[in-house]
């Protein structure tokens, strides 16, 4: 599908476009179905926007800067996205030994979907409220 057309429908053009390819609610045929399986998982999509902020990144750079993150969870998180093509891993052979983690050609692509993101929030959340005191809620 061309995707500049996807990107110029209206929210009811969407809507008729969804339900005419996916009219059935358990096919996980869907393009978005798909990609929201893709990013299920709490650390994913946290893990991949701190990997579009440099070309590179070791585990513990990466831990710091996501925060709250187990070893467990950031090595399994890694390993997963690796194995669906967003991530590379790099490993150094060298004294001492270290790898770096960075985006694939798929995990680059993804800017756009973060540009998506920071535009609708900045439509819906402007800098300076709280979530749930949107100016259109206020009276």
């Amino acid at each position: 599908m061309d995707t500049a057309k996807l990107e110029n429908l209206t929210f009811e053009e969407y809507r008729e476009l969804v339900v005419a390819l996916n009219p059935d609610p358990e096919d996980a045929s869907c393009p978005v179905k798909r990609a929201l399986g893709l990013f299920s998982g709490k650390w994913n999509l946290k893990v991949l926007y701190e990997l579009t902020k440099e070309d590179s990144l070791r585990f513990g750079s990466l831990q710091k800067r996501i925060g709250g993150i187990t070893n467990a969870m950031l090595s399994s998180t890694l390993k997963d996205l690796e194995e669906k093509g967003f991530v590379i891993r790099r490993q150094f052979n060298e004294i001492p030994p270290h790898v770096e983690y960075s985006l694939s050609e798929a995990g680059k692509d993804l800017y756009t979907v973060f540009i998506a993101v920071a535009s609708w929030s900045a439509k819906h959340f402007p800098m300076g409220e709280r979530q749930g005191e949107r100016s259109a809620d206020k009276n």
